[in-house]
């Protein structure tokens, strides 16, 4: 009889173990990432045989066998199940082509989920296509939107540009660069700078963007980690794209301010929005169990990243993009994002929507990143589509971790009453 492996998780967790082949050699996630951990040396030994291949004499040990070893991975079984069942109800209730979720432990940089759809079932292979193999919060790339416009406003408040009560005039609602014009999904008139993240105006993050010389905007990218490599070890990781400033023309700057002309995977966003989330340290991010709290290098000054966070809170009450984000007993901070795709470079009438944010904002224990890919259920706005995933897999994490409310039970407004504002793509 031949002995194989056998994942009780299955699709479930099909995109963090992978699988092995013959002679239980890894060919896909930590199964090949770590093979050489997992998997053991055999050993040697110099005998004698005979004429029939029957050893005679045992002469020497060449070399000892090496078992494979434990590995302690991050994942908490609980909330991978979580994740992995309320991202499978978004993606089939939106008719979308694929998404994915990560959360992210905001103290330590640990995955405690890490969902994709499409799945497979590594226990029956047989006739799956290779495109479910794939990891797609880490192998495909997409462009953010406006959840990259919190980092145009901290490193404008970094450079002393503006302040969170800063005015911002973005009448007539739309910004007319060269030959370009950038537009928003309403006609604002004048915001302050809290505004411009609550109400996610492209204009007004323009405008904020261009205030700044490229090589500032292009530092606090970067410092995010956008552009880098993450260092996860998992095969296929692919860093995004992030180009050298010295390249950018203006447009390229402006629509930059609001996540265009840049790319991302789920976890190198989720990643980023650490830096929010603690008080301006970027956490290494990792699938291996930490024994605590885990420093990162500093991108934000203290101040700049709690500005930044009540930003993102607002985000989340009536008048802002994300009231469906909300979590009762909790406050939120976070936000949306929706994205044209593009296709033979140019820009086509499907979407990336998207939400990130961490909660409770007070003390941010985790993070969720949301990306639903090509949704055609009638609605595509991150607001609509993503933040509804992120409340419902937020609210039952943070219970079943025993995290203590810092809000009223009941939030601000129910989500299906509350006010929400759609953001231009």
């Amino acid at each position: 009889d031949e002995y194989r492996r056998y994942y009780p998780g299955g699709e479930v967790m099909s995109h963090i173990l992978g699988f092995t082949g013959d002679r239980d050699v890894g060919q896909e996630g930590i199964e090949l990432a770590q093979q050489a951990w997992l998997g053991g040396t055999p050993g040697g030994r110099r005998v004698i045989i005979n004429r029939r291949g029957e050893v005679v004499e045992d002469i020497a040990n060449i070399r000892s066998p090496r078992e494979g070893r434990d590995l302690a991975l991050s994942i908490d079984s609980r909330l991978q199940y979580l994740a992995y069942r309320e991202l499978k109800a978004a993606v089939e209730l939106n008719k979308a082509k694929a998404g994915g979720l990560v959360i992210l432990d905001a103290r330590t940089g640990e995955i405690l989920a890490l969902a994709n759809l499409p799945s497979y079932n590594p226990n029956n292979r047989t006739r799956i296509a290779r495109e479910r193999m794939r990891n797609r919060a880490l192998t495909d790339i997409f462009e953010p939107g406006s959840t990259l416009k919190p980092f145009t406003i901290a490193a404008a408040l970094e450079a002393g540009k503006v302040q969170p009560s800063s005015v911002i005039d973005t009448a007539p609602g739309t910004l007319t660069i060269g030959k370009a014009t950038i537009h928003d999904a309403h006609r604002e008139g004048v915001l302050t700078v809290e505004q411009v993240v609550q109400k996610s105006s492209n204009v007004g993050a323009a405008q904020i963007a261009l205030s700044l010389p490229p090589e500032r905007m292009w530092s606090t990218l970067s410092g995010a980690g956008f552009g880098a490599p993450l260092k996860s070890g998992f095969p296929g990781e692919v860093s995004g794209r992030l180009r050298p400033a010295k390249s950018w023309r203006p447009i390229e700057q402006a629509t930059m301010a609001y996540g265009h002309g840049i790319s991302v995977n789920l976890v190198q966003l989720a990643r980023a929005y650490t830096i929010f989330a603690t008080d301006g340290e970027l956490k290494p991010v990792t699938l291996f169990k930490e024994a605590g709290p885990v420093a990162g290098p500093p991108v934000l000054k203290a101040e700049t990243a709690r500005a930044v966070r009540h930003m993102l809170e607002m985000v989340v009450m009536p008048g802002g993009t994300a009231p469906k984000a909300q979590v009762p007993g909790y406050r939120v901070a976070g936000k949306t994002g929706t994205a044209h795709k593009l296709e033979g470079g140019t820009y086509i009438n499907k979407f990336v929507a998207s939400f990130v944010g961490f909660a409770p904002a007070s003390n941010p224990r985790l993070i969720i990143a949301v990306m639903i890919d090509e949704p055609s259920g009638g609605q595509y706005y991150g607001g609509s589509v993503a933040a509804p995933v992120f409340s419902s897999v937020m609210g039952a994490a943070l219970r079943l971790l025993g995290v203590p409310t810092d809000a009223p039970l009941s939030s601000i407004l129910p989500p299906a009453e509350a006010a929400e504002v759609q953001e231009e793509t």
